[in-house]
């Protein structure tokens, strides 16, 4: 097996998708089990109900969207088999035929439609996916119009996340709602699945196993050779690290920084360095009068501009890359990964200065800091937890007493997403799945105000400046390239001068793969099942 060794992130993202091309698939008769870990659970089988890549990537093995990516992230046709727009406002979606659902019913426009209104009802975590004034319309079976009030030249860009449901399955077993993120009990949707992929889920255990078995009654050819796939969720990375090596699985994620070397020098397997899309970065709660969690009664710091700019400013991501990331990651200056805007590098990350960042926290009447807790993860990204406890020390440097709050994904995301944004500061990492500005001006910065509204649904502490709806909203129509990338730039800009975020940076994919297996390490950090080959 041919790997490529640790790169610097970014470097050349068709590269990912060539890199492990040169192993050789295993015949398509081999039966064969994929064993798969991942440090988080895969809590929730209903489509819609976590924006969350290990996710949406598992479920994709099993769900299907109208248009899809390819393995460099470009729109293809996928339950779709072709589209156009015979009018600015009109798209016209031609249906695949002789799709079959996992329980044998026709895939049909009326589940297009269905899926539509579902995405976007309440409790669903992808209601930005589908264009908010998007109405389909039924022209036959196997067509489908949407209609818009305006031109949107991005509209489809993030339907790849979308994936189409079964109306009289949803019916059937009253799963009509979308499960929520923070439900606390199991809907039948989220314990079973019903889609037209290549593989049908068999058994799930939230949090323990899943199951993947090969679904032959599916409509399209696939690469893979698998017959079954095992998903098991292994939190302790010495003991996942130690599954890899011993050959009881077949891929993890991530591969600890520390035993990178360890798992390369290995007689099973390899470590996939890649670059990844996704950005790492802080957000604070610059909306509730008192803020929660913290010493400072009757007001909230950080609604003042100058405690932003100096969280801003003590935390010194340079040290984070060296120390906690290993050098596997590229510090940010905005929100998006450079090769996803192309002046992305007129931006320059503000300096590290902490006697700037306690002059700025004098000033804003917190000579003596102030204690904020931390809501982070300890099981998504790499070296998560460690990154927090890092952010933790650098802001005790300028008098900032951080309470650290770390905890599994699925108890950290019922925390502090829609409709609970139960947070005072937190740890995120977003890759924009329309590979687009507009979905992080919108999504992450957009003003959370109106309720009925899905603008904003991931801007969990509320930053709000209008001027940067105006320019999203124009950003969203906009079909000249050049002109609309000056006014994103410009919504960055005001985005950085109100010191609304804290970018941290763009991390480095790190799968541990057996030798045997031939994959897809994506940009966006996907592993998708239907691209996983494996040697008997």
């Amino acid at each position: 097996m041919s790997f490529v060794k640790s790169r610097p992130l970014l470097a050349c993202l068709t590269a990912a998708t060539a890199l492990l091309a040169v192993a050789g698939a295993a015949p398509a008769s081999a039966a064969n089990t994929f064993r798969f870990a991942f440090q988080g659970d895969l809590k929730s089988l209903d489509p819609y109900t976590l924006k969350e890549t290990f996710t949406i990537a598992a479920h994709g093995a099993v769900y299907e969207s109208l248009v899809t990516r390819d393995k460099d992230l470009k729109l293809v046709p996928g339950l779709a088999e072709s589209w156009e727009t015979p009018e600015p406002t009109r798209y016209r979606f031609k249906l695949r035929k002789n799709v079959k659902f996992h329980d044998g019913s026709p895939f049909t426009a009326d589940d297009v439609i269905f899926s539509a209104e579902r995405v976007r009802a309440p409790g669903s975590n992808f209601q930005t996916n589908v264009p908010a004034d998007a109405t389909f319309v039924k022209v036959d079976d196997h067509t489908v119009d949407m209609v818009l009030k305006n031109p949107n030249p991005i509209a489809l860009y993030q339907f790849g996340n979308w994936y189409i449901m079964s109306k009289i399955w949803a019916e059937k077993h009253d799963a009509l709602k979308p499960t929520p993120v923070a439900a606390t009990a199991p809907s039948y949707a989220a314990l079973h699945e019903n889609g037209t992929g290549p593989f049908v889920i068999t058994e799930h255990q939230p949090g323990v196993r899943t199951v993947f078995k090969k679904f032959d009654g599916y409509w399209g050819k696939v690469e893979s050779n698998l017959d079954e796939a095992v998903f098991t969720t292994i939190s302790n990375d010495a003991t996942r690290v130690a599954a890899l090596i011993s050959g009881e699985v077949d891929w993890i994620d991530p591969v600890p920084l520390q035993d990178q070397s360890r798992v390369s020098s290995s007689n099973n397997a390899v470590v996939v360095n890649a670059p990844e899309l996704r950005t790492i970065y802080l957000g604070m709660d610059q909306t509730s009068d008192e803020l929660r969690g913290s010493n400072v009664k009757g007001k909230n710091p950080f609604k003042d501009v100058r405690v932003r700019e100096a969280f801003f400013r003590a935390i010194d991501e340079d040290a984070i890359v060296k120390r906690v990331m290993r050098g596997q990651a590229t510090p940010a200056a905005l929100l998006i990964a450079p090769p996803l805007f192309p002046l992305a590098g007129d931006f320059k990350r503000p300096a590290y200065d902490p006697a700037k960042a306690k002059a700025l926290l004098a000033e804003a009447g917190y000579p003596n800091g102030f204690e904020v807790p931390l809501d982070c993860p300890n099981d998504r990204y790499v070296n998560d937890e460690a990154i927090c406890q890092a952010v933790t020390s650098m802001l005790a440097r300028v008098g900032v007493k951080v309470n650290l709050i770390a905890q599994p994904k699925a108890k950290y995301f019922a925390k502090i997403l829609k409709p609970a944004f139960d947070t005072s500061f937190y740890m995120l990492g977003w890759t924009p799945s329309s590979m687009d500005s507009h979905n992080i001006l919108y999504e992450i910065a957009g003003c959370r105000t109106d309720k009925a509204s899905p603008r904003g649904t991931t801007n969990l502490g509320n930053y709000c400046n209008p001027k940067v709806d105006a320019l999203a909203d124009k950003i969203e129509r906009e079909t000249d390239q050049e002109a609309r990338n000056q006014m994103i730039k410009q919504a960055y800009e005001i985005v950085m001068n109100d010191w609304g975020y804290i970018p941290l940076h763009q991390q480095a994919l790190a799968w541990g793969v057996s030798k045997k297996v031939k994959l897809v390490p994506r940009a966006d950090n996907q592993m998708m099942l239907y691209w996983v080959s494996k040697e008997p």
